[in-house]
């Protein structure tokens, strides 16, 4: 799993600001790591608590790419604190979340949270906490376990960990696994399985596009493919994107018509089960 390092306390911070062990992988990636005994506090159902310690393997790496990424990221709320000490009257408390932390003798009502006056004109920015913030731009930090594993295994295996999230995600909100409006567990069983085979079949077609497109954006294409009856035997095709171009291509399924007869849409959807 992931581990804070802003959050993390000193020693852990100087370790990761110190260079030395750092292995240069090129193009100013650096990795390192070590095996370290780390307390840690259980709390038991019944509200005891002890400490353990749990030996953890520390893998800290440096990725150019993420101190842009967090530059970036930073930027939005810099120029909020910056606008809120110009414009104090414009904020409170709710809409300062973000940039309040870089502004020093910030205030608010208790009841009302809004910035009190008599502070107003004291507000500066706050660049030591910047400059602090600064420092761990770019540096990243995963614990584990399986401290056998290369530092490169490790941080393969985390980086594959969002895939499964992301399943998750998607089987729950793109295939309304939940909420679940059955009772016999038969139901429930082929309800799944129903969503279980769309994701597999989603991800199939993600993997065969080269991860292109993502699932949402597929499936709500696909979605989008659909004809109305305009008149006798034809029907009318008002959709058509990038998305389904890419998917005709590879599938080799027309979605570019505008017009088809009842007869063509048949045969297509026959040539498609044989498949």
């Amino acid at each position: 799993m992931s581990y804070s390092v802003r959050g993390a306390d000193k020693s852990f911070q100087d370790y990761v600001l110190d260079e030395k062990d750092y292995i240069d992988k090129g193009d100013n990636f650096k990795i390192k790591s070590r095996l370290y005994p780390r307390q840690i506090l259980i709390t038991f159902t019944n509200g005891k608590k002890i400490k353990e310690t749990v030996h953890e393997k520390q893998v800290i790496f440096y990725s150019p790419k993420y101190a842009v990424k967090a530059q970036q990221d930073r930027a939005a709320a810099l120029a909020k604190a910056k606008d809120l000490i110009k414009n104090p009257a414009k904020y409170n408390k709710s809409t300062t979340y973000g940039a309040a932390k870089y502004v020093k003798n910030l205030t608010f009502d208790a009841d009302t949270g809004e910035i009190l006056e008599n502070v107003q004109q004291h507000l500066t920015f706050d660049e030591e906490k910047l400059r602090e913030e600064e420092k761990f731009d770019g540096y990243y930090a995963i614990v584990t376990s399986e401290y056998k594993e290369s530092d490169e295994k490790i941080i393969e295996i985390y980086r594959g960990l969002w895939k499964i999230e992301e399943c998750f995600k998607v089987t729950k909100s793109d295939f309304e696994s939940r909420p679940v409006y059955l009772s016999l567990e038969e139901h429930i069983d082929a309800h799944f399985l129903t969503c279980f085979i769309s994701l597999v079949i989603a991800r199939i077609l993600e993997h065969r596009l080269k991860g292109k497109h993502s699932i949402p954006a597929m499936l709500e294409s696909l979605g989008k493919a659909s004809c109305s009856h305009i008149q006798e035997n034809y029907y009318l095709f008002d959709f058509y994107n990038d998305v389904l171009a890419d998917i005709s291509s590879d599938l080799n399924i027309d979605f570019s018509k505008k017009y088809m007869k009842l007869g063509e849409i048949k045969k297509t959807i026959g040539e498609v089960k044989k498949r």
